[in-house]
């Protein structure tokens, strides 16, 4: 199991990948989570509150973002 996570001041990325292939993404443009694979494919879903928890950790990645930059300084 993989996982990317990360921000900028103006985009975020979340998504969970397994053996090479998307799995799920959170899509903060329509504020959902997508499960990419076919229907034809049996496959688990993520519990609920997984696109939730992305949004979230966006607004930590953010504020950890502005603190970095302050340190840097």
């Amino acid at each position: 199991r993989f996982r990317i996570a990360g921000c900028s001041d103006s985009d975020g990325e979340d998504m969970y990948a397994l053996d090479g292939e998307e799995k799920w993404y959170a899509d903060f443009i329509n504020k959902k989570g997508v499960e990419p694979l076919p229907s034809f494919i049996d496959h688990t879903s993520y519990v609920e509150g997984t696109y939730e928890q992305a949004v979230t950790n966006q607004q930590i990645c953010r504020q950890n973002l502005k603190v970095r930059r302050k340190a840097m300084k």
